[in-house]
């Protein structure tokens, strides 16, 4: 089978998104699809799903035509799609969300123990046995979502399977298990659009490769034909420099010391410090307490045991307020459940955390706003037309650069970083890179999260791994491998502490 897309025109009011794009996936294949944040590859995608009606264009299965008017139309015709934002119900069963409108039933009545038996084979299948049918989807990790998402996805039994950062919140095994499902897809004749912005799963699992820039079609390669510097220049357009930019680190004294740190369910025993000026790096499997940690230490999560001090004083934080007020931020990992209030604008987000910072007796001043979120909006490179643009209708890599800009205007003493890069483009990567590699020399103290190991790696001064809630070992970055991280991870060695002097 072949789905063809010819001549996609799409514009929402006033902005062009999508003009005269083509597209074609090809059975028994795995398409990349790439570009930067806003060049248009999710709206792409959602209207070979159904979600959006093209302006212009037209979509041709084996050469007939597609009227594509819903999702309900893409289904019938073959085509299922993975959003890169999840769309759960939170207050629904992971089984309900699975079998959403195709429950099983019997007699006219659901049948929730076939349901529920179905459910638990399918997450066995894709490595996810651990989740509880039975639980509500809204209690799930991020990770654990995105890996019922992917299931359900599954389950539709599509010819044409569109996954859009399907791995984003998934850890090394999750991803490995995920690729030998897709490999299976593949030799079965399904056609596989994959978007994602990790050029090592490009290169790893991908046949194909089409480039959109500014809503364009800008070509296509071969992957075996091309390499990462060339897919870079058409996303675009120029040359990032070095992928991860260099920092010369210079740790001052210690700002964050963490003795014992226990949260009562996922973490006992956590320790550690991180100096002025210093990146933490935090690696471990999914479920592992990598966020736990974070949020437990902003306040979103309740401390049961364990000291905290920053720069010698005892800390004390009941919720985040207190952690804003004693110098603490936080890029969480879900930037639209926990770091954007999705009904205000680009600027009123960006300025949320500290308004204060512009007001005079009370009253904010615009200007001062104004020329503050201007000059975020250019050194991050967020795309949008302008400030006063709802945050929700920016794509998601721009999200998450609206959720870092919030601690920029004040930077705070320590910032707490979870999947800081997740959906970002490379391009957006490389400026964020530069970003935390800024606030560290000015002297702020770096707590990162991040699934991605070579990121883990090239960032961190120091790597702290967890195994299950606990604490596998501290290890230096320099000359540290994937390997020896994934090996304390998963429990498979005894890993030695090794701290970095400054």
């Amino acid at each position: 089978m072949q789905v063809t897309m010819r001549g996609i025109d799409k514009a929402f009011g006033p902005v062009k998104v999508l003009q005269n794009v083509e597209f074609t996936v090809r059975g028994g294949e795995i398409h990349a699809l790439m570009g930067e944040n806003g060049a248009g590859k999710s709206t792409l995608m959602k209207i070979l799903s159904g979600v959006h009606r093209a302006d212009a264009g037209e979509i041709l299965q084996d050469g007939r035509r597609l009227d594509l008017r819903d999702t309900a139309a893409a289904e019938a015709a073959g085509i299922a799609i993975i959003h890169q934002e999840l769309n759960l119900i939170p207050q629904l069963s992971v089984m309900e969300n699975l079998f959403l409108g195709r429950e099983p039933s019997r007699f006219g009545v659901i049948d929730f123990a076939a349901m529920r038996s179905r459910a638990r084979e399918q997450l066995a299948a894709l490595g996810a046995g651990g989740i509880d049918p039975d639980a509500e989807a809204g209690s799930l990790s991020i990770g654990q979502q995105q890996m019922v998402e992917i299931a359900k996805a599954l389950a539709l039994n599509a010819r044409v399977l569109i996954m859009d950062e399907p791995t984003a919140a998934l850890t090394e095994r999750e991803i490995d298990r995920l690729f030998d499902l897709m490999a299976g897809l593949k030799a079965g004749g399904v056609g596989i659009v994959y978007v994602s912005h990790r050029m090592e799963e490009i290169f790893r699992v991908c046949d194909r490769i089409s480039v959109l820039r500014d809503g364009c079609f800008v070509g296509e390669r071969d992957v075996a034909a091309t390499d990462f510097d060339e897919v870079v220049r058409m996303m675009v357009g120029r040359e990032i420099g070095e992928r991860y930019p260099k920092r010369q680190a210079a740790p001052g004294a210690v700002r964050l010391a963490v003795e014992n740190l226990s949260d009562g369910d996922m973490i006992e025993g956590i320790s550690f410090d991180v100096r002025a000026g210093e990146v933490l790096g935090i690696a471990g499997l999914m479920g592992s307490g990598r966020s736990d940690i974070l949020k437990t230490l902003f306040g979103a999560k309740r401390r049961t045991a364990g000291r905290v001090a920053l720069d010698g004083v005892a800390l004390g934080v009941a919720a985040p307020g207190d952690a804003i007020a004693a110098g603490l931020g936080f890029v969480p990992e879900d930037r639209k459940g926990r770091g954007l209030v999705l009904g205000m604008s680009l600027r009123e987000n960006a300025t949320l955390v500290h308004l204060d910072r512009y007001a005079r007796l009370g009253v904010v001043r615009a200007d001062d706003e104004k020329r503050a979120v201007d000059e975020l909006i250019a050194q991050l490179r967020i795309r949008t037309r302008d400030a006063e643009l709802d945050v929700k209708s920016l794509s998601g890599g721009n999200q998450q650069k609206v959720v870092f800009a919030k601690w920029l205007a004040r930077p705070p003493k320590v910032l707490l970083l979870d999947e800081p890069t997740r959906g970002v483009d490379v391009g957006g990567k490389a400026e964020i890179y530069h970003i935390v590699n800024q606030l560290a020399a000015a002297g702020t103290a770096i707590v990162m999260v991040s699934s991605e190991l070579p990121e883990v790696l090239a960032l961190s001064d120091r790597i702290l791994v967890l195994h299950e809630g606990r604490q596998a070992g501290i290890f230096a970055a320099a000359g540290c491998s994937q390997e020896t991280l994934m090996a304390a991870a998963t429990g498979g060695a005894v890993a030695t502490e090794t701290r970095k002097q400054a």
